[in-house]
């Protein structure tokens, strides 16, 4: 993990490079494709659905306590969001689709105000943020 400042200008410019989301996208599409079939069922989803964290607040502390069914309904709407055909399994095309839609929303909260924030390395927003480190350097 590492403290990086982005804005909602730095994800948008990310989306909007296709290749560079394009290769992010399917190498972490590829990471949870655990059975190599080319589809991700719900559990290779829960590792990327788990790191959503969307049941923790700051520093990763639980801000309630979810019964088990609770959290497994949670979980599979969040399946869901992927899985635009409902066919039980997410393909590539409805992973990107979704995680572009997800990135987008995350780029319009933010606005233009800088932030900081802690990202975990292999992350679509630690992604954006080096590719625009590196378009500054070059």
């Amino acid at each position: 993990m590492s403290v990086e400042v982005l804005d909602g200008a730095t994800i948008r410019a990310f989306v909007e490079d296709e290749l560079a989301f394009n290769v992010s996208v399917n190498n972490h599409f590829a990471s949870l494709d655990i059975d190599h079939d080319g589809l991700l069922s719900y559990t290779e989803m829960m590792k990327e659905l788990k790191s959503l964290r969307v049941l923790e607040t700051h520093f990763g502390i639980d801000f309630v306590e979810s019964s088990p069914d609770e959290i497994a309904l949670l979980y599979r709407s969040l399946f869901l969001q992927f899985d635009h055909d409902h066919n039980g399994t997410v393909d590539l095309e409805e992973f990107r689709a979704e995680t572009k839609e997800m990135m987008l929303a995350m780029a319009n909260g933010l606005g233009f105000l800088p932030v900081q924030m802690v990202l975990e390395e292999d992350s679509f927003l630690k992604k954006a943020v080096e590719r625009e480190s590196n378009m500054v350097a070059a």
